[in-house]
């Protein structure tokens, strides 16, 4: 993992394999952001040598160059932050946050980076320090590491930080623990099926339940059987590796308020019977994106230490065919006592999330977050950069999507009409696990309504779009899984802690 340091130094005095700096563009003028004041004297004026090599301030754009003598950094890293803010203002956290994870992809194979972006204040340090960690990540457990291979950015220092200020190395701290668990989903995602398969991923949540101080429950095929949690064992079932339930618990003896937080954990999703073609199978190692957000915001509320209690509920299956899966028309008899007809397998996502809604219910949470890589429908929406958020509470609704904004995460907050419901009856079953193919995405919210608790506010995150980035890495996003949504939950149970919920 990679260090992070505040330092004091100046940004020509600190040792450092490179000094990252911020350009921006200012009309059509080039100009250096504040932070690298003595980096631009250094250069006798930084931009214009930038302007002679073509660069242009854009955000994504990174150049390096060999530092002028006066630096003790040999190189120096421009990145662009696009439009330079009006007088009297300050860059937008996001754009530092992209800036600073361009940056920290760009050094790949360095020891230690100065990053002299600008800081006004703690929430830009961190910015700076959240996306230069992410960006830093890398997924190298299964390539062999010869002695040529580039390692990760191995420390990053953020200058102008004031380490002695509580603010700023409040902020730090909380940057550091919220990176590193985004990481740690996405090494869950990244993992392949034959390794992580739903007892692997109890195993997982049970060691770290023992490091952080966690309640680790997990019912094993035998218990949910007698349970009766047909929604898990109906998809459960097919596969040779038998589903999970897991509850991994984090509780403040202050804490006024309980959260639930409920995600998808289908370690494989072949779409059972009604199988996948080539083609749409190859990633679906993701698509248990949202058990791993879940369990990676349970224990970032335990290293931050929130005044709130908040409750994981991670349901993992593995949706294959075999001869004892679940075909096209079965009926299931789900944990609430519903019944609900299979139209289609490869459906599966509410009907495990099903059985642990209804489970969480049972506890009288405050609230309960559903995080799911649910629907291609959702993706067809909004793309592959924003999931959509559905809930049974508007203020809740918007509450959720304004707090994914303010960390960076792409949103958007979408209906649950009603008149798509009846779509889902089934002349066999209580309802039909399908409706109409148009607005899938929100017949799938619609059905996962069905089994939360009465009086219970609730949302549904559909992740299935930003959970897996197929395409280069861009920003502090990577290649592969990306930790979609652990932001948002983050800062949703600190919001509950404050008493703002």
């Amino acid at each position: 993992m990679t260090a992070l340091t505040l330092s004091t130094a100046g940004a020509a005095t600190l040792r450092a394999d490179a000094l990252v700096v911020g350009v921006a563009k200012s009309g059509k003028t080039l100009v250096v952001a504040p932070g690298a004041e003595a980096v631009d004297k250094a250069f006798d004026g930084l931009a214009a040598v930038l302007e002679t090599l073509g660069a242009s301030g854009a955000e994504g754009e990174a150049t390096k160059l060999p530092a002028p003598a006066g630096l003790k950094a040999p190189v120096v890293l421009a990145v662009g932050l696009g439009a330079a803010p009006e007088d009297g203002e300050s860059y937008d956290a996001e754009i530092l946050r992209r800036a600073a994870g361009v940056a920290a992809r760009t050094l790949t194979g360095s020891k230690k980076a100065a990053f002299a972006l600008p800081i006004a204040a703690a929430e830009d340090a961190a910015a700076i320090a959240e996306g230069a960690l992410l960006g830093a990540y890398a997924y190298t457990a299964y390539q062999e590491t010869g002695k040529d291979a580039k390692k990760p950015l191995a420390e990053v220092a953020l200058l102008g930080a004031k380490p002695r200020d509580k603010a700023y190395k409040a902020a730090a701290e909380r940057a550091q623990a919220v990176a590193e668990e985004i990481n740690r989903a996405r090494d869950l995602i990244n993992q392949p099926p034959n390794d992580l398969y739903p007892a692997t991923f109890a195993a997982a949540v049970q060691a770290a339940g023992k490091e952080y101080g966690l309640k680790v429950q997990v019912l094993d095929e035998k218990a949910l059987t007698k349970g009766g949690f047909g929604g898990i064992l109906g998809v459960g079932n097919g596969s040779v590796n038998p589903p999970r339930l897991v509850r991994v618990a984090y509780t403040h003896p202050k804490a006024e308020k309980t959260l639930a937080l409920v995600g998808k954990g289908i370690t494989y999703d072949s779409g059972g019977i009604s199988l996948k073609p080539a083609g749409h199978n190859e990633t679906m190692k993701c698509d248990m994106a949202g058990a791993a957000a879940v369990f990676s915001s349970v224990v970032a509320a335990a290293r931050l230490g929130l005044e709130v209690n908040v409750t994981g509920w991670l349901a993992l299956a593995e949706n294959m065919p075999s001869g004892s899966a679940t075909r096209p028309g079965d009926v299931l008899r789900m944990y609430s006592g519903k019944t609900v007809e299979v139209l289609n397998t490869d459906a599966e996502g509410r009907l495990v999330l099903a059985d642990a809604l209804t489970k969480a219910s049972e506890e009288h949470p405050d609230a309960i977050v559903d995080v799911a890589t649910l629907t291609g429908a959702m993706v067809l929406a909004l793309g592959d950069r924003t999931f959509g958020i559905m809930a049974n509470d508007d203020d809740f609704r918007t509450a959720i999507h304004e707090i994914a904004e303010e960390v960076g995460e792409q949103s958007w907050p979408m209906p649950l009409p009603a008149d798509l419901r009846k779509t889902m009856d089934s002349p066999t079953a209580d309802m039909a696990n399908m409706g109409v193919r148009m607005g899938g995405g929100l017949v799938a919210g619609l059905f996962l309504q069905e089994f939360v608790g009465e009086g219970i506010a609730w949302a549904h995150l559909d992740i299935a779009g930003p959970a897996f980035h197929e395409g280069a890495p861009y920003g502090y996003t990577p290649k592969g899984g990306t930790g979609s949504s652990v932001r948002t939950l983050v800062k949703l149970a600190e919001r509950t802690a404050a008493g703002e919920l």
